[in-house]
């Protein structure tokens, strides 16, 4: 019912779009923020004193507070970034410093790239150790082998709160809990979880909280670095240039409060105007329905997937929007170029996740991702075209 509120489905009437958490479809109203910069103002922010400069830096900073209440945050703790990756390794650069020889950091063989590969490039250059989490035999980190590898030596626990090919949660604000007590760093990739759930990073306790606007209907290019007020004032910038400094000599430099010393040059305006309208509207449909509608759709495509033997799931277990899975002596490259031909949009690959790929044992996999502008219409057509597409394959001979 709310595949009306976004001009794609207007134009493609027949998408099947389940290709969600690579990146969430744009409603109306951001692409109406978005114009409403290029239309009605065009011009940098901070740096003119006449009105259309202004009131332009007027409503970045409205947006700035928007999305601080979002994830109650003060306004002075969200830094706008390019993106979740871009915030991630932000982090680990801004922290790089305060890394020993011989200090550990702890990640899982479950991250997206962007979580781990920052930090596997400080311990190189540092000489501090990478320590992975072990999983569960279905791919999970729980608290109880995070605390396997906890120790004294922690000084960073870089981990996601949802995986981006199992869906799996995990448990932040305990883990959080019991890294201060070794006082290292906590460090989250949200991508995946707040597109679909209430995330309050002061009930969380973590120290950065990293997601992009374009997996929860925003635009492309802009995400958020959540720091805790003591740590961004305590750290130094990693990237320098104008609007970032107070005060500039031939020999020095003096920052400007934060979060304003992280954001150098002229930052994504259009897209910062339209952070406020993606806020917006996710709490217009709301967290509850938005993470039950998911999990539903997911489930059910689960339950239909189970009664075709050709099917592996990786995830069966997983409350998630996500369904990873397979076809069986197919490769999920061919398998994928199949559902495009029968025009469902979904993604093949390792998913930047190519450690977790190693952990389950396959090459690549499949991945259908749900969200609450999917309907039962668009599972039906997915497992009509799975149902379809094995045929096809032990027609050539792919499928014993």
């Amino acid at each position: 019912m709310y595949k009306d509120l976004f001009p794609v489905y207007k134009a493609h009437k027949d998408l099947v779009y389940l290709d969600n958490a690579a990146s969430a479809l744009k409603p109306y109203k951001v692409i109406e923020a978005i114009n409403d910069y290029y239309n009605n103002y065009s011009t940098n922010i901070e740096r003119g004193m006449y009105s259309l400069s202004l009131e332009a830096t007027e409503k970045c900073e409205e947006a700035r507070e928007a999305v601080a209440k979002f994830i109650n945050a003060l306004p002075r703790e969200v830094i706008y970034t390019r993106g979740c990756s871009d915030s991630l390794n932000m982090v680990a650069l801004s922290l790089k410093n305060e890394i020993k020889e011989g200090d550990e950091i702890i990640t899982s063989e479950v991250e997206h790239h962007s979580s781990f590969l920052p930090w596997l490039k400080v311990c190189e250059e540092k000489k501090a150790k990478l320590v992975f989490v072990p999983l569960t035999e279905e791919g999970k980190v729980t608290v109880e082998n995070f605390k396997k590898v906890l120790t004294n030596k922690t000084k960073v626990v870089a981990l996601g709160q949802t995986s981006n090919v199992l869906g799996y949660d995990i448990d932040v604000k305990e883990i959080a809990r019991l890294a201060h007590e070794v006082n290292a760093y906590v460090s989250i990739d949200g991508a995946q979880a707040i597109p679909h759930k209430k995330v309050d990073v002061k009930d969380l306790d973590c120290d950065f909280y990293s997601f992009s606007f374009h997996k929860m209907c925003g635009p492309t290019g802009l995400g958020v670095l959540y720091g805790k007020e003591e740590i961004l004032k305590r750290i130094e910038p990693v990237e320098f240039g104008g609007e970032m400094n107070s005060e500039v000599s031939k020999t020095s430099v003096t920052y400007k409060d934060i979060p304003y010393k992280f954001e150098t040059g002229t930052m994504p305006i259009a897209e910062i105007f339209a952070s406020k309208a993606t806020v917006d509207f996710i709490d217009s449909i709301g967290y509850p329905y938005i993470e039950k509608r998911g999990i539903e759709l997911a489930n059910l495509t689960k339950s239909c997937l189970r009664e075709l033997p050709e099917i592996i799931i990786y995830n069966d277990h997983g409350e998630s929007p996500i369904v990873a899975f397979n076809i069986k002596g197919v490769h999920p490259h061919d398998t994928a170029e199949a559902f495009a031909n029968e025009g469902i949009s979904l993604r093949s690959g390792q998913h930047c996740a190519e450690p977790l790929h190693n952990f389950l044992g396959i090459p690549a996999s499949l991945r259908a991702s749900f969200y609450f502008y999917n309907d039962e219409e668009d599972v039906n057509k997915f497992i009509s075209s799975v149902k379809k597409i094995i045929s096809f394959f032990k027609e050539v001979g792919y499928i014993g």
